[in-house]
């Protein structure tokens, strides 16, 4: 007998399939316990339709430039089989545990960051798991992880729809996401997608980050759309929502990635994404 009457599939749907199912709208919560040596205020997802928008880069950013505005920072990177958080701000070991838990290890800024690269003995060697056995690994980096004290926990999700977001989505207390594209003519759809799956989660959309929005010419300054013309403000207005930022490519911001060095980044095309995330603290 079906869980959810309501849902699609409930002529097929039996109740383990339902307890995964984002049309089960049942008022059973399916939130895990935050650990018990964690008190963390805000939870916000990084998102994106689409693999390759930099969405990475748009979470490292955010939380570099909330630690230097004084607040406690931490990341969970949910991107299990491609992991790049730890690199980008040049940390590496091996995280360590106890009775209460893992603990993060942490970058510079006193950013505390868990991710699946901290946890191999060979940070190169490639994660081959299955569906469950990944969302098991972001559960356990939400309710295993001795974050402490944090006013943001920014969760660096993989791209698309699939089990880890809507892991994310179902076991972790969002209070809002964050959703990453680029200025391609497709980036309607996109948007669109991970919209509706926020609906679905009941998960509020803060707004849109559109990275690579130009390569300014070292020579002349000029603006040089590499992706052709943006449509994210057409498309950002259709569904009701607000533009944070427009993030153009630099060679450099790459440089000090790749160098671990990205906390000294500064980045100030973010303002109002930055300022969306601090009213939520008031």
């Amino acid at each position: 007998m079906p869980e959810n009457k309501n849902c699609s599939s409930a002529s097929s749907c039996s109740r383990s399939s339902c307890e995964g199912c984002s049309g089960n709208t049942g008022a059973q919560s399916m939130q895990e316990p935050m650990n018990s040596a964690s008190n963390i205020k805000h939870v916000v997802g990084i998102v994106s339709g689409k693999g390759g928008v930099g969405k990475s880069f748009v979470t490292s950013s955010l939380a570099a430039a909330m630690a230097k505005a004084g607040y406690k920072v931490g990341i969970l990177d949910a991107d299990i089989t491609g992991p790049s958080i730890p690199k980008m701000f040049g940390v590496h070991g091996d995280v360590i545990g106890d009775e209460a838990g893992m603990y993060p290890l942490e970058a510079k800024g006193g950013i505390k960051i868990m991710s699946i690269n901290l946890l191999m003995e060979n940070e190169e060697e490639p994660v081959v798991w299955r569906g469950p056995v990944i969302a098991g690994a972001v559960k356990q980096f939400w309710n295993e992880t001795v974050w402490g004290e944090l006013d943001y926990l920014f969760v660096d999700m993989p791209p698309g729809t699939g089990d880890v977001p809507l892991t994310v989505f179902q076991s972790l207390p969002v209070n809002g996401i964050l959703i990453v594209t680029s200025p391609q003519e497709l980036v309607q759809m996109i948007v669109r997608k991970a919209l509706r799956m926020a609906e679905m989660m009941n998960i509020p959309v803060l707004g849109i980050i559109e990275n690579f929005s130009y390569l300014k010419c070292p020579d002349c300054g000029k603006k040089i759309l590499l992706f052709g013309e943006s449509h994210i403000e057409e498309a950002a207005a259709g569904l009701g929502l607000k533009v944070l930022g427009k993030l153009p490519l630099d060679p450099e911001y790459a440089k000090m990635a790749d160098d671990g060095a990205f906390y000294d980044l500064e980045n100030p095309y973010m303002e109002e994404a930055l300022a969306v995330l601090k009213k939520m603290a008031e």
